[in-house]
């Protein structure tokens, strides 16, 4: 069947007609924008200038704050120039790229945070053990596996999407090319398509969830083992931002992608999205420094040394 959304490519509704909003939307989007760029690069410079921040936990932080920051510059520009400026439209290919790049940097996320997971199980129920344990090679290719299936995952469910044939509505109801809006135009028997989608993201998330899930089960353990309240205390705030961010982002993928299609609102869809594309990026640099003090101490010491550059004495 003749692919006919190829040339003309797709038109994306958007988040709303309503002139009145669009303003307002913009410059709030573009505000969000503006600091998820600012505290996601922040931590990764941060990061990589104060060498007691060289350690795997931060190693992981900051690449989650490098895959936050693609995601985030994947969907946030279009949905501002869409506001912005009116136009709508997106080729047949920059559509494929845009949910290539979407689902590759979310899927990586959901890695890294299986990885920190792993990472802080070692450092509370392993402590004596822990730098042989997680050794810079181990960062490294948990690092490395995590963007591999990044990649695989995008690649097939990309390919699965565009596969079918588009040959009547070109209308996305969404503001981005996401697989069940682009799949819910197709003229083709998507039934087996849908299932393909439905079994990488059930296994991608499933699997990640048991990780994080035995890894803090066994933590819980050791916590209860411990005698020491300091002990206990410094235990669970070595875990705590990382079981927030873990709730917020697993809780609107699994409330996004794991239901059927006929149970998807499209205009429930597009705020759950929001939440998930343009405010967690924005969040987690905030739920990871809010209560650390090696990352407070060391922007406190780059601030120091950017006064003392600049001459200012206050």
């Amino acid at each position: 069947m003749e692919n006919t959304t190829e040339g003309a490519g797709f038109i994306l509704l958007g988040l709303t007609d309503d002139p009145q909003l669009q303003v307002p939307l913009f410059v709030t989007f573009t505000l969000v924008y503006l600091l998820t760029l600012t505290g996601n690069l922040g931590m990764t410079t941060l990061i990589l200038l104060d060498p007691r921040l060289h350690i795997p936990m931060y190693f992981f932080l900051s690449n989650l704050s490098l895959v936050d920051s693609c995601y985030s510059s994947t969907i946030t520009p279009e949905v501002m120039a869409g506001l912005l400026i009116g136009d709508k439209t997106i080729s047949y290919h920059a559509c494929a790229a845009q949910m290539f790049f979407f689902v590759a940097f979310a899927t990586v996320e959901n890695y890294l945070l299986a990885s920190m997971a792993y990472d802080r199980y070692a450092a509370v129920c392993k402590p004596l053990h822990y730098t042989t344990t997680v050794t810079t090679g181990v960062c490294a290719r948990l690092a490395t596996g995590s963007w591999i299936f990044g990649i695989l995952t995008a690649a097939i469910d990309v390919g699965d999407t565009f596969y079918l044939s588009f040959c009547t509505s070109n209308v996305v109801h969404h503001f981005f090319c996401d697989i069940p809006a682009v799949m819910s135009l197709t003229c083709s028997n998507k039934d087996i398509n849908e299932l393909i989608v439905f079994l990488i993201s059930s296994f991608n998330i499933f699997f990640v969830l048991l990780v994080i899930l035995i890894s803090y089960l066994l933590i819980f353990i050791t916590i209860l083992k411990l005698q020491s309240g300091k002990g206990c205390q410094k235990a669970l705030s070595t875990c705590a931002s990382h079981l927030v961010a873990v709730s917020i982002f697993y809780g609107t993928v699994i409330f996004m992608y794991l239901q059927p299609s006929s149970s998807h609102s499209m205009d429930t869809d597009k705020i759950a999205s929001v939440f998930y594309t343009m405010l967690i990026p924005m969040l987690n640099p905030v739920v990871y420094s809010l209560r650390n003090r090696e990352v407070k101490s060391a922007f406190k010491k780059v601030i120091e040394k950017a006064k003392y550059s600049l001459g200012l004495t206050f």
